[in-house]
């Protein structure tokens, strides 16, 4: 089977199946050829790298080179600009539920990476799941990869990755500290097993508030019951915005500050997040149904003990010295110990410690109520206690979605983390970790290209 598109005869298919490596994919396009079985994970299969999901021939531009390929299980994109101007952006993708085939797709600024003379490299990696430690090393692999079959030598590399592949991003700059000149995770997951404990929070103090005990870890079809007696409960429904209860409005405010604190545009957050569809009712509602591990505990083969915890977590939906409500809520929560957490080097759920060697760029939207801005905030606070705050800047975008950034957000981003590594010259972000600062009605509005409906017209 000829996955590379050029010069690869059908005699050589079976050896590039088990790692050797293509040439440039620039010949007329053909057919897309069904997904093959892995050479190293049984049960996948490899989707052909060079085409998209949807059958349609991947090519390059009038001024590039790509390259397509399987190599040790995973498939791999390469696109190199006829004008390279020596420096390799390696991308890694999100998460993308439990199924056995395995995909590789285009980065988000792949034009700009293009116009602007840099090369890039994606993995589909060998697995699907929340793999992180797999994406880091099939990540990783794309740097030799690279030089083998472009027979380029890159004289730098930028690591990025969005939502899951931000945790990916964060986890590969500490692991080879000497592989990487910068570092651009966005929506990332950049709290390693935290963002399971905000799912955990969400749901047990739902639970609480509406009256209802949890059991954990829980099973679908009694969590499912449970859910049904919240919503009501909470003043939650399918195909409306909700008209909050007393308790809603409390679970509304502990959802805020456990997400990253009072800010603008919460509201509308909160109503876009917990507004399902009639024809899914489990839509859009993550913390509520326990996706990942929060109310389950392990995540599917990777870390199958719980990995959620929140035996020291006093819940808050005010400021100032805790209320009479609050210790009530605190009394009756559902209290989880966990057995397994985030682990050092690259097995289970990969820690994040916050020690960045380069100089790292993040982006975060303030609504994301499904991997939520407080993971900009822990690795702020992290890297603070490494003493490595000066190599970390993170911009907050008014955005309510998951990883819901304009084009020109991302490339100015980009663009200036490229200035700072050329420079020394640090770039300017938001101050993420200033309460005060936070809940200012202008916060996000600095970073922010693209106006959007919730937020209204307070940047003026």
């Amino acid at each position: 089977m000829d996955l590379n598109r050029k010069h690869f005869s059908l005699a050589l298919a079976p050896i590039l199946l088990i790692g050797v490596l293509a040439a440039p994919a620039q010949a007329a396009p053909v057919a897309c050829a069904a997904p093959v079985a892995s050479t190293t994970q049984p049960g996948y299969l490899v989707a052909d790298p060079a085409c998209e999901l949807d059958g349609t021939p991947f090519t390059g531009t009038a001024s590039s080179d790509v390259y397509t390929g399987i190599a040790a299980g995973a498939a791999y994109r390469i696109e190199v600009p006829r004008s390279w101007n020596g420096q390799l952006v390696v991308f890694a993708h999100g998460y993308r539920g439990t199924g056995k085939v395995v995909y590789v797709d285009s980065p988000d600024l792949r034009t700009h990476y293009i116009a602007e003379g840099f090369a890039w490299a994606a993995s589909s990696y060998q697995t699907n799941g929340y793999d992180v430690g797999r994406g880091v090393r099939d990540s990783h692999a794309l740097i030799d990869l690279f030089r083998q079959v472009t027979s380029k030598r890159p004289r730098s590399v930028l690591m990025t990755g969005k939502s899951m592949g931000g945790h990916i991003t964060a986890v590969a700059i500490e692991e080879y500290p000497k592989a990487f000149s910068a570092a651009m995770p966005y929506c990332g997951v950049l709290g390693d097993t935290e963002l399971f404990d905000y799912f955990l929070d969400a749901g047990v103090t739902a639970a609480a508030l509406s009256g209802v005990t949890p059991t954990f870890p829980v099973e679908p079809g009694p969590w499912q019951s449970q859910v049904d007696r919240m919503l009501p409960a909470l003043g939650l429904g399918v195909g409306a915005p909700p008209a909050l209860t007393e308790a809603g409005r409390t679970w509304s405010a502990v959802v805020e500050r456990r997400s990253g604190g009072v800010r603008p545009g919460f509201a509308g957050a909160f109503a876009y997040w917990n507004t399902a569809p009639a024809s899914d009712p489990t839509l859009r509602m993550p913390f509520l149904f326990g996706l990942y591990p929060g109310l389950s505990g392990g995540t599917a083969g990777i870390a199958d003990g719980n990995v959620t915890g929140n035996r020291r977590e006093f819940y808050r939906s005010t400021d100032g010295w805790p209320t009479a409500a609050e210790w009530r809520l605190n009394a009756q929560v559902l209290r989880v110990t966990p057995t397994d957490r985030a682990s050092r080097g690259l097995d289970g759920i990969p820690r994040v410690d916050g020690r960045p060697r380069v100089p790292v760029l993040s982006l975060h939207d303030i609504g994301d109520l499904f991997v939520p801005f407080s993971m900009e905030q822990i690795y702020a606070r992290r890297a603070a206690s490494q003493g490595r705050s000066r190599l970390f800047v993170s911009r907050a975008i008014r955005g309510v979605g998951h990883c819901d950034f304009t084009q020109p957000e991302l490339r100015q981003a980009f663009d200036d983390l490229v200035g700072w590594v050329r420079t020394g010259h640090r770039p300017g972000g938001d101050a993420i970790l200033d309460r005060r600062a936070v809940a200012a009605p202008d916060f996000g509005c600095r970073y922010t290209v693209g106006r959007r409906a919730v937020f209204g017209g307070d940047c003026g």
